[in-house]
């Protein structure tokens, strides 16, 4: 166990009692999370009210996931440069005034960018709150137990949010979330200038020498490449000049800044960080998961209004089931990977055997009458899965030396949090639409002049009943594919050995005295104290 001494949260003024202090920051974590720029849960109801179309809202959203995952890297400066109050007040000012521009806006190049900018503040107003906890959480400084947590709340408000856009848009109008957040966020604002107070318990940390040309430039090549799958079915892939385009830019950024960060004294990913074979594993693997995720965005949609005829309200009622699995999951990892120190083999092949139920019930299940109560269990199993999964592969870059853990936790975001998700999404939709094609040519070939079917039906019904079975029998297709990967990846793990197969507890978890002695050495700042 590390020498903390006893947890206190000294930014909050005496009078506030000491065990309601970290569930004050708790509250503000969940406030940050419900707060973002454009809400892809309120994609129907933005294209039916705005000019956009369903890519432009999806683009915005992802740049939203981009901004959050490039954050990691200054997450650590940003922390020890403000006191807890300013980043606060600081973080909620910048939401508010982003939630008031996506309001009005139908601009794409502005919803992305101010999109980007909303998902970094509500990623360092998050970092903030969280890191004051740590020690709370885990006086071991266990970052298995830690990650347990953030885990749970962060995915559990993802679903919480889609719940809350539904019904505020049922209710209402898809604007009023946004009223609503606006309205969270001065309270958060009020609240923070009445309890806490400006404390610095070591001296201020400058920013320079942060390259955020190249923090700038990966986002750059992250957005490229989600434009490239968001807007790639539109424009006919690489037919477009646009796609064409996009996909030279991704080459040239991406390879303009990786060769400059290699001469640089403090680039933003620095090459080393490539180098650790738990982070391209990690990336790899979270490639190949983010398949059995994609569904999610893609299939169940299709599923949901096109079959089985639920609007977005019902829909989105079913988060409720992947949030008791997300929890259900979080609390199981926290009970067998964190504490009962399980490896990371056995914890990747449950995941995978998790997602493969939940694939292999979808295909043996989906028909045109499911009542809503068998929605349940795949649901179910698929947040329970994920949190597993998305838990152990976090606790693994703590194999990572300190020096570069931060840019390995920004490296596998930006595929866990939006590139993963983007591709995957991809390339199961241009899978789906080249099978429905197929198939609805194949159950079409016989409906002829000749069909009795066919001559007493007409002919807008006919045609719809073809694609809804072609699309019955394309989703059987994904879904069959997606076990047999999933069967072959738990024979891979349960076969061959590799160096990410470790237990939790041989990995790095870095002392207060680790993360003193590299502010001192590598930055020439001295803490004043040993806090938080």
């Amino acid at each position: 166990m590390h020498d903390t001494g006893p947890f206190s949260i000294p930014a909050i003024r005496s009078f506030v009692p000491e065990r309601l202090k970290p569930w004050i920051l708790i509250l503000f974590v969940i406030v940050f999370q419900l707060s973002g720029g454009v809400y892809m849960a309120a994609v129907a109801e933005m294209e039916g009210s705005t000019a956009l179309m369903h890519e432009d809202i999806m683009m915005a959203g992802y740049a939203s996931l981009v901004g959050l995952a490039v954050s990691f890297v200054v997450q650590l400066r940003l922390k020890f440069r403000f006191p807890l109050k300013t980043t606060l007040l600081l973080c909620a000012t910048v939401i508010i005034l982003c939630n008031m521009v996506c309001m009005h806006s139908i601009s794409v190049p502005v919803l992305v960018v101010v999109s980007f900018v909303a998902g970094f503040f509500r990623m360092w107003g998050t970092f903030a709150c969280n890191s004051t906890i740590q020690l709370w959480i885990t006086p071991k400084r266990d970052l298995s137990v830690f990650f347990c947590y953030v885990y749970l709340l962060v995915h559990s408000m993802i679903q919480f949010t889609g719940v809350s856009v539904a019904a505020m848009a049922w209710w209402q109008s898809w604007e009023y979330i946004h009223l609503l957040c606006i309205g969270l966020l001065l309270a958060l604002m009020i609240a923070t200038v009445i309890l806490f107070r400006s404390f610095h318990f070591m001296k201020p940390l400058p920013l320079y020498g942060v390259d955020w040309l190249g923090g700038v430039m990966w986002s750059i090549v992250a957005l490229l490449i989600i434009f490239i799958c968001v807007y790639g079915d539109h424009y006919d892939w690489f037919e477009s000049p646009y796609i064409r385009i996009a996909a030279v830019a991704v080459f040239v950024v991406g390879g303009l800044n990786y060769w400059r960060s290699t001469f640089i004294r403090h680039p933003y990913i620095d090459p080393q960080t490539w180098r650790y074979p738990v982070l391209r594993q990690t990336i790899a693997i979270y490639f190949v998961f983010e398949l059995f995720i994609a569904p999610e965005h893609l299939l169940d949609h299709a599923y949901f209004g096109g079959i089985l005829g639920y609007d977005a309200l019902h829909s989105t009622s079913l988060n409720w089931v992947t949030m008791a699995g997300t929890a259900v999951g979080a609390l199981f990892t926290w009970r067998v990977f964190a504490i009962r120190k399980w490896g990371y083999k056995r914890m990747t092949t449950i995941a995978f055997g998790v997602m493969v139920a939940y694939v292999l019930y979808n295909y043996f299940t989906i028909d045109y009458n499911l009542p809503k109560e068998s929605l349940v269990l795949p649901l179910f199993l698929r947040g329970f899965g994920y949190a597993v999964f998305a838990i152990t592969f976090l606790t693994a870059l703590t194999r990572i030396p300190f020096q570069h853990f931060f840019q390995g936790v920004t490296l596998q975001n930006f595929v866990s949090a939006s590139l993963g998700g983007a591709v995957a999404t991809a390339a199961l939709g241009e899978l789906l639409k080249r099978l429905m094609h197929r198939n609805a040519m194949l159950l079409g070939s016989t409906l002829d002049s000749v069909n009795p079917v066919a001559v007493h039906s007409p002919l807008g019904t006919l045609y719809g009943a073809v694609q809804q079975q072609a699309l019955m029998l394309s989703m059987k297709e994904i879904y069959g594919w997606l076990a047999i990967v999933g069967i072959g990846c738990i024979g891979l793990f349960m076969i061959r050995e590799s160096d990410i197969l470790l237990r939790p507890d041989r990995t790095i978890h870095p002392t207060w005295r680790a993360v003193r002695n590299l502010l001192k050495h590598r930055y020439g700042v001295k803490p004043l104290a040993d806090n938080n």
